[in-house]
C-alpha cells in the first residue's frame, strides 16, 4: 500500500507534545556562547577576506566546527525529538544587510541543504511585508502582514533567522501536527482516517506554464513506521476554486474542522515572541507554525524581517509516495522539497 499502514491509534513519540510542556523544558533551547559566536564571526570575516560571493559560500569555506556539533544537535532534535530547536543570542545587530545573509547561509551549510521557496528559485528567503494578501489565487504567507494560522511549509525543515521585530504584532506561536494526530484518534477515528486521504492544494500561482494549478496530496501520511503531516489551510481551500477541481467533501470538511478546532485550543500549543539574532528551526513533518497579525514600524529599514531557509537533512524520514507533488524523492536523506524553480535559482534578496 502506497501510504504504508494507517495508524488509527495515539503514536507514542516525544515529537507529539503539547505547549505547557514545552515551555517548561529548555533543552530546546540552545544560547550561543562567547566562543561560539567568535568562531562564527572569524569564519564570516574569512569569506570576507577571500572575496567568496554569497553563493560559493560551503561549509568548507565557513568553517565553524563548534557550530557543526551544535548542528548534530539540532539535527537530532528535529528528527528524534520535539521537532523544534530554537538557537538564541547572536548578535545580529554587529553586521549590515550583506554580513548577515552571508553568516546566515554559512550556518545554514553546516545545518542541511537549501531547497527552492518558490518558482522564482529563492533558496535565501526574505520574510517581510510586501502587501500580499494569504486569500489570494497567489498569496504566499512570507509576504504578507496578515496572521498565519497553524500550517507547515514545502520542506523537510524550516529554519528562520530574526533580523528585525515589527512595531507591533508577529508573535511566533508553536504546535505538534503528531499530536493533533494523536488528538484526533481519542476523539474521532473515522475522521482521523480521512486526514490520510488525498486533498487537492493549491500551487498558489507557482505553477510553470500549462501546469495544472493544483494537485493531490493527504493531510497525515505513513511510511515505513514513520508519520509525517502538512497542512496549509489557505491552499486546502482555495484548490476548490479552480475550474474542474472538485469541491471537499462534507467529511474532508468534518477532518479539517475538527483539526482546526483542536490546534485552536488555547493550550495545544504555545507562543513566544523571537528576538533579533534568534535562530529557530522546525520539522514540518511533526510540527507547525504560526504567526500573529503584525504592523511595521514606518520608514526604511525598520521593517520586520527575517531570512529563511528550506532545507533538506542528511537524516531525515522516508516519506509516502503520495507525497510525492512536493517531495519528488521520498526515501530518507534525500534532497527534496520545495517549488519547481523556472528559471534558475539565487541567494540573492528576493525584491519587494
Amino acid at each position: 500500500m502506497a501510504n504504508s499502514v494507517i495508524d488509527r491509534t495515539t503514536i507514542d513519540s516525544p515529537a507529539a507534545w503539547r505547549g505547557p510542556d514545552m515551555l517548561k523544558r529548555a533543552d530546546w533551547i540552545h544560547c550561543l556562547s562567547e566562543a561560539e559566536i567568535a568562531e562564527i564571526d572569524a569564519a564570516y570575516r574569512q569569506v570576507r577576506t577571500h572575496g567568496i560571493p554569497l553563493a560559493e559560500i560551503e561549509k568548507e569555506t565557513f568553517p565553524a566546527p563548534k557550530f557543526a556539533m551544535l548542528a548534530e544537535r539540532v539535527r537530532d532534535y528535529l528528527e528524534n525529538g520535539p521537532g523544534l530547536f530554537l538557537i538564541r543570542g547572536f548578535p545580529i545587530e554587529r553586521y549590515d544587510m550583506a554580513a548577515q545573509r552571508a553568516i546566515y547561509w554559512g550556518m545554514g551549510k553546516h545545518l542541511g541543504t537549501a531547497v527552492t521557496q518558490s518558482s522564482d528559485g529563492d533558496l535565501l528567503g526574505d520574510v517581510r511585508d510586501a502587501s500580499f494578501d494569504i486569500n489570494s489565487r497567489t498569496g504566499r504567507g512570507y509576504r504578507s502582514s496578515q496572521e498565519l494560522t497553524f500550517h507547515c511549509d514545502s520542506a523537510d525543515v524550516t529554519a528562520l533567522f530574526v533580523l528585525r521585530n515589527a512595531k507591533s504584532g508577529g508573535i511566533s506561536r508553536f504546535a505538534s501536527s503528531l499530536e493533533a494526530h494523536n488528538e484526533m484518534a481519542r476523539r474521532d477515528r473515522d475522521l482521523l482516517d480521512v486526514m490520510f486521504e488525498p486533498f487537492h492544494w493549491s500551487l498558489q500561482g507557482q505553477e510553470a506554464p500549462g501546469e495544472s494549478p493544483y494537485y493531490q496530496q493527504p493531510i497525515f501520511s505513513m511510511q515505513d513506521g514513520h508519520f509525517a503531516s502538512r497542512y496549509i489551510k489557505t491552499q486546502v481551500h482555495f484548490a476548490e476554486k479552480f475550474a474542474g477541481a472538485p469541491p471537499l467533501t462534507q467529511r474532508q470538511r468534518a477532518a479539517l474542522a475538527l483539526f482546526d478546532s483542536i490546534t485552536d485550543e488555547p493550550d495545544f500549543g504555545f507562543e513566544m515572541m523571537l528576538s533579533p539574532g534568534d535562530l529557530e528551526i522546525l520539522n514540518n513533518h511533526t510540527a507547525m507554525h504560526a504567526r500573529t497579525e503584525f504592523e511595521d514600524e514606518p520608514g526604511p529599514n525598520k521593517h520586520r524581517h527575517l531570512l529563511r531557509l528550506w532545507l533538506s537533512m542528511p537524516n531525515s524520514r522516508p516519506l509516502s509516495p503520495l507525497m510525492g507533488f512536493i517531495y519528488r524523492d521520498q526515501r530518507p536523506g534525500t534532497v527534496r522539497g520545495g517549488f519547481r524553480a523556472h528559471s534558475g535559482t539565487r541567494v540573492h534578496e528576493t525584491p519587494l
